[in-house]
């Protein structure tokens, strides 16, 4: 099983601005998504991310450059997976019950809850409205560009959006997670993960393939 480590963050106040969240994180070591698991599939943009926590919030920090971009969902729930899009899945219980969060390169967010494709559903726009975001790019929508794009994505993750879930303090537990990134609707479609899926075509949705998040 894939693992990373999540390194506990200090920071002055409870809910710290994005911009200290973000420029901790740039110190931080970078975790690749670069696996190739579809060969109809075979482009690969450049993608990692940083990731800490604190006792209320887990921060990600994701850093993508790619040759196509776009950004034209505007409204939380939308299917931002058609976009440029970075994606956390978590699950932090053995129940097996997850939550797929899904974001654009503008920070406009899907969040959905389950324990497959077939059972998760998109949950309360409120829920998803709790998560911290700060892009990088202006607000959207964008339309198809092509050529050179950086961006980067910074978010927090109140433990309230596990709302299935009691989490208290992380320190010193795992929960298991992937990550990825995609684009489905793009000029070239890619579906690039974290820990490797090993299904006949893309799915995201495979708790049996998440590798482990160990909060230190």
């Amino acid at each position: 099983m894939k693992t990373l480590n999540a390194t506990f963050l200090e920071f002055g106040a409870e809910t710290p601005p994005l911009k200290d969240v973000s420029a901790i994180l740039d110190s931080l070591e970078r975790n690749r998504i670069e696996q190739i698991n579809w060969n109809p599939f075979p482009y690969k943009p450049d993608v990692s991310f940083a990731i800490g926590y604190t006792s209320g919030e887990i921060m990600l920090k994701y850093y993508v450059r790619e040759d196509c971009f776009k950004a034209e969902m505007t409204t939380t729930n939308q299917n931002v997976y058609e976009d440029s899009c970075v994606e956390a899945f978590l699950s932090p219980s053995d129940d097996g019950i997850y939550y797929n969060m899904e974001f654009n390169g503008t920070g406009i967010c899907l969040l959905g809850s389950g324990t497959s494709r077939e059972t998760s559903l998109r949950t309360d726009p409120s829920l998803a409205e709790m998560i911290r975001r700060e892009s990088s790019l202006a607000p959207g929508p964008v339309p198809l560009i092509t050529g050179n794009i950086e961006w980067t994505l910074t978010i927090a993750i109140p433990f309230g959006v596990f709302f299935r879930h009691r989490i208290g303090s992380l320190k010193g537990k795992a929960i298991r997670a992937n990550f990825y990134k995609c684009g489905d609707k793009l000029l070239t479609p890619h579906y690039i993960t974290w820990s490797p899926v090993k299904t006949p075509a893309p799915d995201f949705h495979r708790p049996e393939f998440f590798g482990e998040i160990r909060f230190k």
